[in-house]
């Protein structure tokens, strides 16, 4: 994902995060440093180019939809913050560095990460290139992508283990991790006011891509590095947790992410997206990716 315009996309959404999240005070300096940490700290920013994309392949302008982008990686950074927690996943390294609870505190990061679920809303609301109707809709997106229908409902499944088949675990990655891919997605559209039809077809996309990216996560657990994904690997086989990896084996799992992904490239066919256009490398991208 070298292409210029997302590069260029990755440095506009970089202003913005770094923008908003300075416009915040807090008496507890640690907290806005973790914030800062945490959502400044790198990262691919492909739910926030997702979001930009679609708002360009309908027409939109990038401007109009920088809120949009910004607001879905301070909720990204939020559940990774959440997710690393002892209580969750105990991870310890994340994108390369120490997790937020390693660097500042597990009471530090907590706060940290509910500070930028808020700061999400907030920067939504902050949109006043759009219609009201469109930026209240963008809201309720992103609260059903977090709450129990979305991330947390994801989240919860997997903490409590019960999903053992290849249907158990889509419907739980659908929500875990595709649930917010998707809003990316739709919060796209809707900065344009996409019609249904295009809805529909960016709906297909969404659901592909999101589920193909947990695959090929799920892969890399298994054949990666830690040095290449910044982020301990081995982590799901060490807690017996069941993985499409697990369950399918990795040769498999990956012809399964192929073939969302090709489903994916579809919808884009038919909202008229170029082979040759950045989209649509990035989506051939996601499923290969070395982290």
């Amino acid at each position: 994902m070298n292409n210029s315009l997302q590069t260029m996309y990755i440095e506009m959404v970089e202003k913005a995060l770094d923008r908003y999240v300075s416009t915040q005070r807090c008496n507890n300096d640690h907290v806005l440093e973790a914030m800062r940490y945490s959502v400044l700290g790198g990262g691919k920013r492909i739910r926030a180019l997702l979001v930009l994309n679609f708002n360009r392949i309908l027409g939109g302008a990038a401007n109009d939809a920088m809120e949009f982008a910004a607001a879905i990686e301070m909720m990204h950074a939020y559940s990774l913050i959440h997710d690393d927690l002892p209580c969750m996943d105990d991870d310890d390294l994340r994108r390369g560095k120490p997790s937020c609870h390693v660097a500042f505190g597990e009471a530090v990061a907590l706060l940290a990460g509910d500070a930028l679920q808020t700061l999400a809303f907030e920067t939504l609301a902050r949109n006043t290139s759009l219609e009201p109707a469109q930026v209240l809709q963008a809201v309720r997106e992103l609260a059903a992508a977090a709450g129990s229908r979305g991330m947390v409902g994801g989240q919860t499944v997997d903490i409590e283990g019960t999903a053992q088949t290849v249907e158990q675990l889509t419907g739980m990655c659908m929500m875990k991790t595709g649930a917010l891919i998707k809003c990316a997605v739709r919060l796209g559209c809707l900065s344009v006011g996409a019609d249904e039809a295009s809805m529909a077809q960016a709906d297909i996309y969404a659901d592909a891509i999101g589920l193909a990216f947990q695959i090929r996560d799920d892969i890399l657990d298994v054949i990666g590095s830690t040095e290449e994904l910044g982020k301990p690997v081995g982590s799901d086989a060490e807690q017996q947790k069941a993985t499409f990896a697990t369950v399918l084996g990795t040769e498999r799992a990956q012809s399964l992410a192929e073939k969302l992904t090709r489903t994916a490239l579809d919808a884009l066919k038919q909202l008229n997206v170029a082979e040759d256009d950045p989209l649509y490398e990035m989506t051939v991208e996601l499923c290969s990716r070395k982290k």
